[in-house]
């Protein structure tokens, strides 16, 4: 199915919970046109001026920066854009220090100063590399300034229905989605995951959700056999398994950068080296900043229904998150921007662009809701006539031992909200799958036969998080 340069495959890898500051900041230091840091961005706390800063050096310490894990409930944005837990009529971005140290006790005390903390392109080279060799969006923002389930539920439907917080969505959610769209249209889809995909919330594709299901090693496999679908969506490690001595690859804080880095590089290898290549769009965007500090304010936005909670109608944009966006159609060194410059009312890329981008690319019809229908697609970013950025082969990570110990001790840690709400969701779960093996066309590929009990996988997965909050 061609569609604009002859894509016709779509891979969207969508990360968590950092600021486009906090990762990318730093990317092109000497460029004036790139909105980054300059290094004089500041918070005042306690009547003492405290300044964006890097630590140095990566290791599995400073990579976990901020640790612990920031406040990321409408009410904490609020404070970090507004400075009050009331939003006021101009975001100043001056309160995400504030409202760290203000956050209930943890572990470990909150220095002010670590939500204010970036990394260079040294200390992340796969996403910096893949950035300048290809393209970075600088004006991406999250849909909402608020927590993770509307973010991407903004990313699969065009709108949260009102929902700022995770702990207020009805389970499964009732909004249309992209999948379901892509399904009615016979455009191929498939959700590749690691543990609990979060968007099997989505109701519309309850009953057909375990045949289009793969674990991310499927996503390997397929990309080598050129066999990936239309659009694939990516959904990262949320939980630590001492028994396979895996992490989380999320990239919240505090879980490890450089996990999330590993896994970047082996999506881009394996579509690199797929048949596929030429074919093929790879973004990466992160759901929200998660506390992280970013210095640019969020522009208004248009809400994408009625619904409203807190008195909150989804008209700004939340904070600006990385996006990086990769094609052999794109120059390398492209700053991706929406648009021309001086644009009115200015839109920028959100996470309905995602949604913008399939519906025009796959001819799947009219927008989702009002957002959509104004949000710009990523297609203008395929500056190349023909597809001639080749030059990276592929990407090298740095590798970490995960010792058992070190797994254990990580599977202990108290669960952040994230996984306290993506255990919940595993616990209101069936027993077994909307379907059987018994269900199905005696013509189905086996491969698909295994892949009908995935729900009881994500429930499994979570076991060891539902025994700590004993749900």
């Amino acid at each position: 199915m061609p569609g604009s340069h002859g894509i016709e495959h779509v891979i969207v890898l969508m990360l968590e919970n950092r600021s486009f500051d906090s990762m990318l900041g730093r990317l092109y230091p000497d460029l004036s046109s790139f909105e980054g840091l300059t290094g004089a961005e500041f918070n005042m706390f306690s009547n003492k001026r405290l300044t964006v800063w890097n630590s140095l050096c990566i290791d599995q310490t400073t990579a976990c920066i901020p640790d612990p894990n920031p406040g990321e409930s409408f009410i904490d944005m609020n404070t970090q854009l507004f400075g009050s837990a009331v939003a006021g009529a101009l975001a100043n971005m001056g309160g995400f220090s504030k409202n760290y140290a203000a956050q209930p006790p943890a572990k470990k005390p909150y220095d002010p100063r670590d939500v204010l903390h970036f990394f260079t392109p040294a200390q992340v080279p796969v996403i910096s590399t893949l950035a300048k060799a290809f393209g970075v969006c600088d004006q991406w923002h999250a849909s909402a300034p608020c927590q993770t389930w509307p973010n991407r539920f903004f990313a699969h439907t065009g709108t949260a229905l009102g929902h700022v917080d995770n702990s207020t969505f009805p389970i499964p959610f009732p909004a249309p989605s992209i999948f379901r769209r892509l399904e009615d249209k016979d455009v191929s889809w498939r959700v590749y995951f690691h543990d609990v995909p979060q968007s099997l919330l989505l109701r519309d594709i309850w009953l057909i959700s375990p045949l289009r299901y793969r674990f991310f090693n499927q996503f390997l496999v397929d990309a080598a056999s050129g066999t990936l679908p239309n659009y694939s969506f990516i959904e990262p490690r949320f939980f630590s398994n001492p028994f396979s001595r895996n992490l989380p690859n999320d990239e919240h804080p505090p879980h490890n950068v450089l996990f999330g880095e590993q896994l970047i590089a082996s999506i881009y290898n394996a579509v690199r080296a797929s048949p596929l290549w030429e074919k093929s769009l790879f973004i990466i965007t992160y759901d929200e900043h998660g506390g992280c500090y970013d210095h640019m304010p969020p522009p208004a936005a248009v809400p994408p229904d009625n619904n409203a909670q807190y008195g909150f109608n989804f008209d700004r944009y939340g904070v600006r998150v990385p996006a990086v966006v990769i094609s052999p159609y794109i120059r390398p060194g492209t700053i991706i921007r929406p648009g021309a410059d001086g644009q009115d009312p200015f839109r920028p890329f959100d996470h309905t662009s995602i949604l913008a981008t399939l519906r025009k690319l796959f001819a799947l019809g009219g927008p989702f809701t009002d957002r959509d229908a104004v949000a710009p697609d990523l297609l203008s970013s395929l500056n190349l006539a023909a597809p001639m950025n080749n030059d990276l082969k592929s990407l090298a990570a740095a590798q970490f031992t995960v010792s058992s110990e070190l797994a254990t001790k990580h599977s202990v840690i108290p669960p952040n909200e994230l996984q306290q709400e993506l255990a919940q969701l595993a616990g209101s779960l069936p027993a077994q799958a909307p379907i059987t093996e018994a269900d199905l066309p005696e013509t189905t590929p086996i491969l698909e036969r295994s892949y009908v009990s995935v729900l009881d996988a994500a429930v499994n997965a979570t076991a060891q998080v539902k025994s700590f909050l004993r749900i």
